[in-house]
């Protein structure tokens, strides 16, 4: 990343930060879809990710929010209560519409009639290989 902004680096502060909450700590079984992120593996089986690639995606994903001119267009959605609150405080401080009340409804981002229906412009889901039933729907 070269030519970025200095404000846009990692510093040791993040570093630091990522540490304390463990965001470095991944588990014992690895995805072959993850193998670029990881850094390497302990001696008890933890994989270890590297999170110079951990700050690049975030520093994208940034970019593609940023590039939302309205944020009630952002649609954050959990069906996992590990996730919920993360969303809320995301919305929060984004200005996203939170997506968490309960079981997701079927048809909410393609069912025009339907009195909960939603057409954001970005849709962030956490745990995506967990919560498929919205990122399985095609937005256009």
């Amino acid at each position: 990343m070269s030519g970025a902004l200095d404000v846009l680096q990692m510093k040791e502060e993040d570093v630091l930060k990522f540490l304390a909450a463990g965001t470095h700590l991944g588990g014992t079984n690895l995805d072959f879809q993850m193998e670029q992120y990881i850094h390497k593996r302990k001696s008890d089986g933890i994989y270890i990710i590297n999170l110079k690639r951990t700050w690049e995606k975030l520093l994208l994903a940034a970019k593609a929010i940023v590039a939302i001119e309205n944020p009630a267009d952002v649609s954050v959605i959990s069906s996992r209560s590990t996730g919920q609150r993360a969303v809320l405080k995301f919305a929060a401080a984004t200005g996203a519409t939170p997506m968490i009340a309960g079981r997701f409804t079927p048809g909410t981002f393609t069912n025009q009639i339907q009195a909960a229906f939603r057409e954001p412009r970005l849709l962030v889901v956490t745990i995506p290989g967990l919560t498929t039933s919205p990122s399985e729907r095609r937005l256009t």
